[in-house]
């Protein structure tokens, strides 16, 4: 089990550099003179490197808070009292909503970046509902697991479940106010062409990220 924490630990590590590359593909020099002429393309500016700072930051933390809690997840349940849990089918359809959700979001961002401007409004809500709708899936499957009886305090893998399922539902959710901006702004067509790119940009690399930790997450339950 270790092992494999340590596997899905490295391909979520590997995925996330992979991310950030995406997006960071310029020397330094190049993304200086790309504030400068405000061109369309990769970020550039102190502020939004400021901000893409800012974002990795977070998920690095955010990569470790999962890393310990699969840690502590793969310790209890070498105990005696350990039960697996039975994860509700509804989970595939939840996980094909948020890889969709991310795909439309890279969609989205080429639009942007392409300054096809008539596909991010499309784009954004797309995504939006179906993140949406991943959240709700998750809730509802929830409610399946408690109506059959498999409550928070029936087993640690059901308090396993809940926490898991919870804290990167919570992680969603904090992306979902950051789309509702960026949406917000693409609707009443305020703000610039520049700065709405640069925030959709950024979402997307934040909306990928959660998708490789539901997988890991999702993976790391159905094998256990």
């Amino acid at each position: 089990m270790t092992i494999a924490l340590v596997f899905l630990g490295i391909i979520l590590a590997t995925l996330l550099g992979w991310l950030v590359k995406q997006t960071i593909n310029t020397t330094p020099w190049e993304m200086e003179a790309a504030s400068d002429t405000a061109h369309h393309g990769p970020l550039g500016g102190t502020t939004d490197k400021s901000k893409l700072i800012a974002l990795v930051t977070f998920l690095a933390v955010a990569s470790s808070f999962f890393a310990l809690i699969l840690s502590a997840y793969a310790l209890r349940m070498e105990l005696g009292d350990w039960v697996p849990l039975t994860e509700p089918q509804l989970l595939w359809m939840n996980t094909v909503m948020l890889i969709v959700a991310s795909i439309v979001f890279q969609w989205t961002r080429n639009a942007s970046v392409n300054d096809q401007q008539s596909r991010l409004k499309p784009g954004l809500m797309i995504t939006g509902v179906l993140t949406l709708g991943f959240v709700l899936g998750q809730f509802v499957a929830w409610q399946q697991l408690q109506n059959s009886g498999q409550l928070v305090s029936s087993n640690p893998s059901n308090a396993f479940f809940y926490f898991l399922t919870g804290a990167h539902a919570v992680h969603i959710l904090g992306g979902l106010y950051v789309w509702a901006r960026a949406t917000l702004r693409v609707v009443l067509g305020t703000g610039s062409a520049e700065g709405i790119r640069r925030s959709i940009e950024l979402c997307t690399i934040y909306w990928h990220f959660l998708l490789i930790v539901w997988l890991v997450l999702f993976g790391l339950l159905l094998s256990t």
